[in-house]
Order: C-alpha cells, then structure tokens, then sequence
C-alpha cells in the first residue's frame, strides 16, 4: 500500500541522504493504516514538488515519544531533546489521545 506524507526541508533532504531512518508520527487514524512492507511516498515543504519513496522496514509503537525515544535511545540528553522537540509538533494531549509511532524506514532508489 502507498501511504502519503508530507515533511520539511530538514528531514526530508537527511531521509533522502540516508542518515534519518526512522521517521516519528502520531499514531493517529491515518497512520494506523502503516504496515511493514509498504512504501511511504513524502513530499517536501513547501511547495511538494519533490518527492522520496521509502519501504517501511518496522514499526515501533509507544504511548509516548519519551517511551518510544527510551526503547531507541540509550543517551539520556538525546531522549530529552528529542521529546521536547516532538512536543514542539505534536501537543502532549495529542500524544496521549493517539500514542505515537516510529516508521523504521529505507530510501528507495
């Protein structure tokens, strides 16, 4: 199954570079869909001119990102920051409405 999502600048070229492998959403209704073995089509901000697929490698399933960046993450500092960071996108309430997901990913090329 295709999936479309559309991300920034940043981790749309680091996906497209090789050095994001894991992208973090909300595991919302739309995400819930996500099955290892499909591929993830993401449009980079703004305009979504240019494109990336990716398969799905695994998918890492939590309550929240501070849970998820534990079972990832060993470096206390990096699980902090990166949870405020997602907090940033995504409200706590969200987090606790949905839970989240990690989509283990590879570029196709």
């Amino acid at each position: 199954m295709l999936h479309k999502m559309k991300l920034k600048e940043d981790p749309f070229e680091r996906i497209k570079n090789g050095t994001k492998t894991v992208e973090f959403r909300l595991y919302d209704e739309k995400r819930k869909e996500i099955k290892v073995g499909d591929i993830i089509e993401f449009s980079k901000l703004p305009d979504l001119q240019e494109k990336i697929l990716v398969n799905v490698l695994e998918l890492y399933k939590e309550d929240t990102f501070e849970d998820l960046f534990r079972k990832l993450y060993t470096d206390e500092e990096e699980i902090i920051r990166k949870t405020e960071f997602m907090h940033s996108f995504y409200l706590p309430e969200k987090e606790k409405e949905y839970g989240v997901l990690g989509i283990k990913i590879k570029l196709i090329v």
